[in-house]
Protein backbone atom coordinates (compact mmCIF):
# COMPACT_ATOMS: atom_id res chain seq x y z
CA UNK A 1 0.00 0.00 0.00
CA UNK A 2 3.04 2.22 0.86
CA UNK A 3 4.51 1.75 -2.64
CA UNK A 4 1.03 2.70 -4.42
CA UNK A 5 1.06 5.75 -2.66
CA UNK A 6 4.44 6.50 -3.15
CA UNK A 7 3.88 6.03 -6.80
CA UNK A 8 0.81 8.23 -6.66
CA UNK A 9 3.00 11.28 -5.29
CA UNK A 10 5.70 10.60 -7.57
CA UNK A 11 3.06 11.03 -11.05
CA UNK A 12 0.82 14.12 -8.51
CA UNK A 13 4.48 15.82 -8.12
CA UNK A 14 5.96 15.76 -11.41
CA UNK A 15 5.29 18.29 -13.77
CA UNK A 16 7.05 16.80 -17.21
CA UNK A 17 4.31 17.17 -20.03
CA UNK A 18 3.77 13.87 -21.47
CA UNK A 19 3.39 13.25 -24.85
CA UNK A 20 0.30 11.58 -25.01
CA UNK A 21 -1.78 13.68 -22.86
CA UNK A 22 -1.59 16.19 -25.85
CA UNK A 23 -2.06 13.46 -27.88
CA UNK A 24 -5.68 12.97 -26.71
CA UNK A 25 -4.90 10.94 -23.45
CA UNK A 26 -6.61 13.00 -20.78
CA UNK A 27 -5.47 10.56 -17.98
CA UNK A 28 -1.69 11.06 -18.96
CA UNK A 29 -2.47 15.20 -18.48
CA UNK A 30 -0.93 15.78 -15.51
CA UNK A 31 -3.36 18.33 -14.11
CA UNK A 32 -6.24 15.54 -14.11
CA UNK A 33 -3.61 13.67 -11.99
CA UNK A 34 -4.84 14.82 -8.59
CA UNK A 35 -8.55 13.77 -9.01
CA UNK A 36 -7.53 10.72 -10.70
CA UNK A 37 -5.33 10.03 -7.68
CA UNK A 38 -8.03 11.20 -5.68
CA UNK A 39 -10.84 8.69 -7.06
CA UNK A 40 -8.46 6.42 -7.30
CA UNK A 41 -7.35 6.25 -3.60
CA UNK A 42 -11.12 6.75 -2.67
CA UNK A 43 -12.39 3.71 -4.96
CA UNK A 44 -9.90 1.22 -3.82
CA UNK A 45 -10.35 2.21 0.15
CA UNK A 46 -13.80 2.01 -0.12
CA UNK A 47 -13.21 -2.03 -1.80
CA UNK A 48 -10.58 -2.53 0.73
CA UNK A 49 -12.61 -1.58 3.43
CA UNK A 50 -15.71 -3.70 1.89
CA UNK A 51 -13.86 -6.57 1.69
CA UNK A 52 -11.85 -6.59 5.01
CA UNK A 53 -14.72 -5.96 6.84
CA UNK A 54 -18.06 -7.14 5.12
CA UNK A 55 -17.06 -9.82 2.41
CA UNK A 56 -13.79 -11.04 3.74
CA UNK A 57 -15.91 -12.20 7.61
CA UNK A 58 -18.71 -13.49 5.98
CA UNK A 59 -16.99 -15.96 3.44
CA UNK A 60 -14.64 -17.13 6.71
CA UNK A 61 -17.62 -17.25 8.94
CA UNK A 62 -19.02 -19.17 6.52
CA UNK A 63 -15.72 -21.40 5.90
CA UNK A 64 -15.84 -21.72 9.85
CA UNK A 65 -19.08 -23.13 9.45
CA UNK A 66 -18.59 -25.22 6.80
CA UNK A 67 -15.92 -26.94 8.68
CA UNK A 68 -17.16 -27.27 12.45
CA UNK A 69 -20.08 -29.09 10.37
CA UNK A 70 -18.01 -31.50 8.60
CA UNK A 71 -15.80 -31.66 11.84
CA UNK A 72 -19.11 -32.12 13.58
CA UNK A 73 -21.03 -34.89 10.86
CA UNK A 74 -17.03 -36.56 11.21
CA UNK A 75 -17.41 -36.94 15.11
CA UNK A 76 -21.14 -38.12 14.53
CA UNK A 77 -19.92 -40.69 11.94
CA UNK A 78 -17.62 -41.89 13.97
CA UNK A 79 -19.79 -41.92 16.94
CA UNK A 80 -22.32 -43.68 14.85
CA UNK A 81 -19.59 -46.20 13.55
CA UNK A 82 -18.15 -47.37 17.03
CA UNK A 83 -21.89 -48.12 17.83
CA UNK A 84 -22.59 -49.87 14.75
CA UNK A 85 -19.42 -51.72 16.03
CA UNK A 86 -20.31 -52.63 19.02
CA UNK A 87 -24.06 -53.45 17.95
CA UNK A 88 -22.21 -55.76 15.56
CA UNK A 89 -20.32 -57.40 18.41
CA UNK A 90 -23.57 -58.06 20.73
CA UNK A 91 -25.07 -59.57 17.40
CA UNK A 92 -22.18 -62.11 16.92
CA UNK A 93 -22.42 -62.57 20.38
CA UNK A 94 -25.98 -63.56 20.60
CA UNK A 95 -25.96 -65.70 17.31
CA UNK A 96 -22.93 -67.23 19.28
CA UNK A 97 -24.96 -68.09 22.31
CA UNK A 98 -28.03 -69.24 20.00
CA UNK A 99 -25.78 -71.28 18.22
CA UNK A 100 -24.54 -72.87 21.88
CA UNK A 101 -28.18 -72.85 22.94
CA UNK A 102 -29.18 -74.77 19.90
CA UNK A 103 -26.81 -77.75 19.82
CA UNK A 104 -27.39 -78.27 23.53
CA UNK A 105 -30.74 -78.53 22.76
CA UNK A 106 -29.85 -80.99 20.30
CA UNK A 107 -27.30 -82.94 21.89
CA UNK A 108 -30.33 -82.82 24.98
CA UNK A 109 -32.95 -83.84 22.53
CA UNK A 110 -30.44 -86.72 21.09
CA UNK A 111 -29.61 -88.01 25.04
CA UNK A 112 -33.49 -88.03 25.76
CA UNK A 113 -34.51 -89.76 22.72
CA UNK A 114 -31.71 -92.04 22.97
CA UNK A 115 -32.73 -92.93 26.15
CA UNK A 116 -36.60 -93.09 25.41
CA UNK A 117 -35.82 -95.14 22.62
CA UNK A 118 -33.89 -97.68 24.51
CA UNK A 119 -36.16 -98.02 27.08
CA UNK A 120 -38.78 -98.60 24.40
CA UNK A 121 -36.53 -101.33 22.76
CA UNK A 122 -36.36 -103.13 26.13
CA UNK A 123 -39.55 -102.81 26.72
CA UNK A 124 -40.20 -104.43 23.23
CA UNK A 125 -38.04 -106.80 23.13
CA UNK A 126 -39.05 -108.21 26.27
CA UNK A 127 -42.44 -108.11 25.12
CA UNK A 128 -41.39 -110.17 22.02
CA UNK A 129 -39.23 -112.48 24.54
CA UNK A 130 -42.65 -113.28 26.27
CA UNK A 131 -44.33 -113.79 23.14
CA UNK A 132 -41.88 -116.40 21.97
CA UNK A 133 -42.50 -118.15 25.12
CA UNK A 134 -45.99 -118.16 24.72
CA UNK A 135 -45.73 -119.83 21.52
CA UNK A 136 -43.49 -122.49 22.26
CA UNK A 137 -45.56 -123.32 24.85
CA UNK A 138 -48.73 -123.27 22.56
CA UNK A 139 -45.99 -125.41 19.83
CA UNK A 140 -45.39 -127.76 22.90
CA UNK A 141 -49.00 -128.30 24.24
CA UNK A 142 -50.12 -128.21 20.06
CA UNK A 143 -47.61 -131.46 19.98
CA UNK A 144 -48.56 -132.92 22.74
CA UNK A 145 -52.28 -132.41 22.07
CA UNK A 146 -51.51 -133.68 18.53
CA UNK A 147 -49.89 -136.88 19.49
CA UNK A 148 -52.56 -137.30 21.62
CA UNK A 149 -55.16 -136.62 19.03
CA UNK A 150 -53.10 -138.63 16.43
CA UNK A 151 -53.53 -141.94 18.80
CA UNK A 152 -56.76 -141.53 18.96
CA UNK A 153 -57.13 -140.95 15.41
CA UNK A 154 -54.98 -143.27 14.58
CA UNK A 155 -56.78 -146.49 16.86
CA UNK A 156 -60.22 -144.73 15.07
CA UNK A 157 -59.17 -145.32 11.77
CA UNK A 158 -57.15 -148.76 12.18
CA UNK A 159 -60.85 -150.67 14.24
CA UNK A 160 -62.49 -148.84 11.40
CA UNK A 161 -60.40 -150.04 8.27
CA UNK A 162 -60.07 -153.63 10.11
CA UNK A 163 -63.86 -153.58 10.74
CA UNK A 164 -64.45 -152.41 6.99
CA UNK A 165 -62.18 -155.12 5.50
CA UNK A 166 -62.81 -158.00 8.37
CA UNK A 167 -66.64 -157.16 8.63
CA UNK A 168 -66.01 -157.81 12.60
CA UNK A 169 -65.14 -155.70 15.15
CA UNK A 170 -61.57 -155.92 16.54
CA UNK A 171 -59.99 -155.65 20.14
CA UNK A 172 -59.52 -152.40 21.10
CA UNK A 173 -56.87 -152.70 23.23
CA UNK A 174 -55.00 -154.82 20.57
CA UNK A 175 -55.35 -151.66 17.96
CA UNK A 176 -54.18 -149.57 20.84
CA UNK A 177 -50.93 -151.82 21.74
CA UNK A 178 -50.13 -151.60 17.73
CA UNK A 179 -50.72 -148.25 16.56
CA UNK A 180 -48.66 -147.33 20.15
CA UNK A 181 -46.12 -149.16 18.64
CA UNK A 182 -45.84 -148.33 15.26
CA UNK A 183 -46.00 -144.59 16.17
CA UNK A 184 -43.22 -145.08 18.67
CA UNK A 185 -40.83 -146.62 15.52
CA UNK A 186 -42.22 -143.71 13.01
CA UNK A 187 -43.12 -140.42 14.99
CA UNK A 188 -39.80 -139.73 16.48
CA UNK A 189 -38.53 -139.32 12.78
CA UNK A 190 -41.01 -135.95 12.37
CA UNK A 191 -41.09 -134.60 15.81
Amino acid sequence: MRLFFAIAGIFITSQIDLLAAEAGMPQLDPTYWASQAFWLILIFTFLYLALSKIFIPKIKESIDDRENKIKDDLDDAQELKTLAEQKLSEYEVAIENAKKEVQKIIFDSKNKLNISMQSKKKKIEKEIEIEVKNAEKEIKDLKKDSLANIFIISEEMTSKIVEMVSGDPINQSSVKAAVLESTKKNLGKYL
